[in-house]
Order: structure tokens, then C-alpha cells, then sequence
């Protein structure tokens, strides 16, 4: 299912996808777990739900459908963070990427919300968007119904008899869309019900921190609650209004775990955007750094620098200025046979092609950096190019512990 836009952070769930392309302005990102999403509803259609509806029809026809569905599922639930996204834009919260998720997606705005304000209504803008979704699938589902002759009046099995694929189709578009709409309306962050106790929270104490822990600890709870259900509707039980059997068990345990996943990282996050936003990484980044020379052999440098000394990576200076950054995955690349003649300048990642930070950047920022390149530290250079240290992603995390410590 869908749930409300978190921020780009280093831990957040949706770093990485495929990349789909842009639609106003903002880039849509399928997460491999999608693929979940995909197969479950395609077999738990194709397989099972039209069969029941309609036997009659072609097993060419009834997985035609299911796939057709799979994909509007999937329009579906873009629409809905789409949505998150315009509306975090009206309100001053610029959104550029959405990652579509197992249990809906996720929106990766460039900071945190402004105001209570502004979370509420970015929140309540994706269950809007789903519920619109669903009274006009399900509006036009009777308007081809009564086409084909059919009362509005049948009960339900007559009218599924008698739908043709178009009215199917749309008879479980419609329901689904609400019940997403429905689902994400659950106080739990970071569904768009939690969202909306965290803006309320947030007003109420002022203090976004303390908000946060709290509808995250109501998320990650609510996670677990889902879990419990998915396992008891694995086993035979059957769940009003959620069914049962083993698919729709599987998919409720997919959305409870990674429902509490979401919830803990986006507490992580506030807190790390806490402690770090305002220090510099100069104060954070280690100064005593031993650097290495271009001409410097590989032999040499493993057996001189990496056997000896605790660095993962070594910067290469040449004449006073940081030229590249050599470290243990470059030095496998050069052929053992060759390691007597292959320098350091041979094997090192180039500086055009680092990630470099200032010593006045903030150690959040440091954070992200890392956290979007996959990388555990990056070196610190001044505007004239000298290198000034390294920071580490283990040292700004000791620096978030403690400042937590002094704090509690």
C-alpha cells in the first residue's frame, strides 16, 4: 500500500531502483520490492479472484486482466505519491524523487516539512488522491454495468456475472484504490495517518523530535500488528475485512515489516538531522590523516600502508594538493603479477570523480553524501584544493551517540 513522503536521508528506505522516468517534475523509482507488489496481485488475480468471478472466460483472458490490473495498481499508487509531492511543492517542501515501494512508495523531499501545517496537508493529499481514484473506477464501473443492462439494484454476484473485462476490471480497481486510501489513514508514521498524529503531535509540543518517536513508535507497532494478522491468515484464519489464505497473508507481513523498517528509519533520520544539521565537518573529520605519493608502487602500498596502518583509504597528494583516493577495491584491480610496476596514480578513483566536502559543510550533509555514493568516509578539502582531513561515517554516527547520551 502507499504511504507519505519521507526525506532523502541516508538511512531512509529507496535509495536505489530503477528509474522510470519524470512526470511533472518529479523522477518516479521502482524499488526491487515492487516487483513483490507486481507478482502477488497478478497471481492472486490471475490465479485465483477471476477465476471465481468468472470461470467461463479464457485463462488467456482472466491473466490478461490480472496483468492489466497489476499495472493500474502500480498507476495507482504513483498517482497517490505523485500527489504527496505536488502538494509538498505548493506548501514549500521541494519533492524531486518518489520511490515506489511493496507497500506503496515513498517521496524524498529536500528537508523536513516547514510547519504542522504544511506535513498535514501533504499528508492527507495521497489518501485524497487514492479515494478520488476509487469513486471514479467504481462510478464508472456501474456506467458500463447499467449498459449492459444491469440494475443498480442486483446484488453483487449477479452484477460480477454480468460484468464484461472493462466493468471487472474496474469493480476491483475501485475498492482497492479506497481501501488503500483507507489503509494509509492508520496512525501509524510514516503512513499518511501517521503523518497527520505527527503534525498534530508536533503543534500540540512544538518539538518535531519528540513527535516523531512518538507516531513512529505508533508505526512501527502497527507494523508488527500487521505481521501478527499476515501469520494467523497464513495459517487458515480469516480476517474481516482483510480475508485470508496464504497470499493475502504473505502481502500483509511484506507491508507490516517493512511498515516497521520505515518507521524506525524515519526516526533515525529526524534524530540524525538533529544532532548533525549544525555541525561542521571540521570539527568532525580526522586531521591526522596519512596521505600517499602518485608514484608510489602497489606492492609497496599494501604492504607499507594497508598491512600497518588502521585507514580503509588513502588520499594521493601531489605537490600539496589531493589528486585522488586510493583504497583497498582499487588496489584489485591491478593484476598481482603487475604490482611491482602499477602506482598509486594507476589505481586511484581521480578527483573529478570523488565526492568532496568543505570543512564548513554540516556532518548531516556529510551523511548524505556518503549515503547516496555507497562510500564510508570522503575527504575534506578547502577551496584551494589542499586536503584538510577525512570524515568517516562511523566517527558521525559515534558523534550522533553521544550527543544523544548528553541529551537523555
Amino acid at each position: 500500500m502507499g504511504h507519505a513522503s519521507t526525506s532523502n536521508l541516508p538511512h531512509a528506505p529507496g535509495g536505489g531502483g530503477v528509474r522510470l522516468g519524470r512526470v511533472g517534475g518529479v523522477q518516479l523509482v521502482a524499488h526491487w520490492s515492487l516487483l513483490v507488489v507486481f507478482g502477488l496481485v497478478l497471481v492472486s488475480l490471475g490465479g485465483g479472484t477471476l477465476r471465481y468471478w468468472h470461470p467461463e472466460w479464457p485463462a488467456a483472458l482472466q491473466w490478461s486482466l490480472a496483468l492489466a490490473a497489476s499495472i493500474l495498481f502500480f498507476v495507482s499508487i504513483a498517482l497517490h505519491e505523485l500527489a504527496h509531492a505536488w502538494v509538498g511543492r505548493r506548501v514549500g517542501l521541494p519533492i524531486d524523487r518518489v520511490t515506489l515501494f511493496v507497500f506503496g512508495g515513498m517521496s524524498h523531499p529536500r528537508h523536513f516539512p516547514p510547519t504542522p501545517r504544511a506535513e498535514l496537508l501533504m499528508a492527507v493529499a495521497g489518501p485524497a488522491t487514492s479515494a478520488i481514484l476509487g469513486v471514479v473506477a467504481t462510478v464508472a464501473a456501474s456506467l458500463l454495468l447499467r449498459r449492459s443492462g444491469v440494475a443498480a439494484g442486483e446484488d453483487a454476484s449477479t452484477m460480477l456475472a454480468a460484468a464484461g473485462p472493462g466493468a471487472t476490471l474496474l469493480l476491483w480497481l475501485g475498492p482497492v484504490n479506497l481501501l488503500l486510501a483507507l489503509f494509509n489513514l492508520l496512525p501509524g508514521f510514516p503512513l499518511d495517518g501517521g503523518r497527520v498524529l505527527r503534525s498534530i503531535l508536533w503543534a500540540t509540543t512544538g518539538n518535531l523530535k519528540k513527535a516523531t518517536r512518538w507516531a513512529a513508535a505508533a508505526g512501527s507497532a502497527l507494523g508488527w500488528l500487521l505481521v501478527a494478522l499476515g501469520v494467523l491468515m497464513s495459517f487458515g484464519f480469516r480476517i474481516v475485512p482483510l480475508g485470508g489464505g496464504p497470499v493475502s497473508g504473505l502481502w500483509l507481513m511484506l507491508i507490516g515489516w517493512f511498515l516497521h523498517i520505515a518507521a524506525r528509519s524515519s526516526y533515525q533520520n529526524v534524530l540524525l538531522r538533529e544532532t548533525l544539521a549544525d555541525v561542521p565537518v571540521g570539527q568532525v573529520m580526522r586531521s591526522d590523516v596519512i596521505s600517499v605519493d602518485p608514484g608510489l608502487h602497489v606492492d609497496q602500498l599494501l604492504g607499507g600502508y594497508f598491512m600497518r596502518i588502521d585507514q580503509r583509504a588513502f588520499p594521493v597528494i601531489s605537490n600539496g594538493m589531493l589528486v585522488g583516493l586510493v583504497g583497498l577495491d582499487d588496489v584489485r584491480h591491478a593484476p598481482r603479477d603487475h604490482w611491482a610496476v602499477t602506482t598509486a596514480a594507476d589505481v586511484m578513483t581521480p578527483i573529478d570523480k570523488l565526492e568532496v566536502l568543505a570543512p564548513e559543510e554540516s556532518a548531516f550533509e556529510a551523511l548524505v553524501r556518503m549515503g547516496r555514493r555507497g562510500v564510508n568516509q570522503l575527504p575534506v578539502v578547502d577551496r584551494s584544493g589542499v586536503l584538510r582531513g577525512m570524515v568517516a561515517r562511523q566517527d558521525l554516527l559515534k558523534w550522533m551517540w553521544l550527543a544523544s547520551a548528553e541529551e537523555d
